[in-house]
């Protein structure tokens, strides 16, 4: 299929822990980034957030609303190293958020639903179980652009590059690139496959919208004639009869 045209919005897949018994759950009792939407089913429950950077977070600022108590599962020393301050203080003030460190999922258990998990200490390999009844995975996410390798560019996680994000010897027109627009005039990328895109709903419509105008914009200066020069505009007067009007 040949287009004038293209707008990538493939958006990207949340990583897993790629724990069996888990995986069993997903949907009835383990999430992946779907803390928004379940938090208002969690109320009076026990549930568990794994990640150390803001999305986890905010995850469980946002759950502790609801549940009667969230534990935070940290694999890390502390949440300085991947979480903003203001973000950590708060979870620290929030009385019904509790914190671990140096622990991992090791395994989920329960019959239709998640009953129970458990965790082990990442130093000393001691377990233990944990009763919840909900666990939010946020541990990040990736953008399945392999197939853009050599078409446009990316940066190291693999996000397109777009707009003034482009270092500027990698765009080959004149113009700068149109919003959204990559490495490859004509090619688009919105939502969050895009570098720099917060990876929320809202932002991903807003930006669809805008490059839409941007693809429009694109199609017409595709269509337009080329601009005329000075010197063929003169040869043109130069051409033309010299007749002397009556008075």
């Amino acid at each position: 299929m040949r287009s004038s045209a293209v707008s990538v919005a493939a958006g990207v897949e949340y990583r897993r822990l790629g724990i069996a018994s888990l995986d069993r759950f997903v949907g009835a009792g383990v999430f992946y980034g779907a803390a928004t939407v379940e938090a208002p089913a969690m109320a009076g429950e026990n549930v568990a957030v794994v990640g150390g950077a803001n999305s986890a977070g905010q995850a469980a600022v946002h759950l502790a609303r609801y549940a009667e108590r969230v534990t935070l599962l940290v694999r890390g020393a502390s949440l300085d190293a991947g979480m903003s301050d203001y973000l950590a203080k708060q979870i620290e003030a929030t009385s019904n958020i509790e914190v671990r460190v140096w622990t991992r999922v090791v395994e989920g258990a329960g019959e239709q639903r998640l009953e129970a998990l458990r965790l082990e200490d990442v130093h000393t390999g001691q377990r233990q179980e944990m009763a919840v009844s909900a666990l939010f995975v946020l541990i990040g996410a990736e953008p399945r652009t392999e197939w853009l390798t050599g078409i446009v560019l990316r940066d190291e996680r693999g996000f397109i590059l777009t707009g003034h994000d482009l270092p500027a010897a990698e765009h080959p027109l004149s113009r700068a690139p149109k919003p959204f627009e990559t490495s490859r005039p004509g090619v688009f990328a919105v939502g969050d496959v895009r570098h720099g895109s917060i990876k929320r709903v809202a932002e991903a419509v807003g930006e669809g919208s805008v490059a839409v105008g941007a693809v429009h914009r694109h199609l017409a200066e595709l269509a337009a004639p080329p601009p005329r020069s000075r010197s063929a505009g003169r040869a043109r007067e130069d051409r033309k009869p010299n007749v002397r009007r009556p008075r």
